[in-house]
This record gives C-alpha cells, sequence and structure tokens, in this order.
C-alpha cells in the first residue's frame, strides 16, 4: 500500500499529486511546479531543465 504525501508548487502553491522537478530561470536552482505551471514555463525557455517527476502516491 503506498502513503500519500503532500507537496506546494513552488510558483502557485497549490498541493497537487504530481509536481516536475524544473530549473526554469537564470538561478538554476531546482524546484517543484504543477502542471498548469510547468506548461506555462517550458514554453521557449532556454534556460527550462527538466529534472523527473514527483508523484505524492508511492
Amino acid at each position: 500500500m503506498g502513503r500519500l504525501r503532500q507537496k506546494a508548487c513552488t510558483l502557485c502553491q497549490q498541493f497537487q499529486p504530481v509536481l516536475y522537478r524544473v530549473q526554469y530561470d537564470e538561478s538554476h536552482r531546482w524546484v517543484f511546479v504543477c502542471r498548469c505551471c510547468w506548461e506555462k514555463i517550458s514554453q521557449d525557455n532556454p534556460n527550462y531543465v527538466y529534472g523527473g517527476t514527483w508523484k505524492a502516491k508511492k
């Protein structure tokens, strides 16, 4: 049986069951973002790097 964990999107602060680990600006800092925010920051962004998917149910 999996356990349910919680994590909020770094940008919109909404708790989501799936978050994407990304870098999206010149700081090259890793953050977790939800699908909605991911779609906004990944489009035509030369600083964008995908680093994996985080899931609440493990």
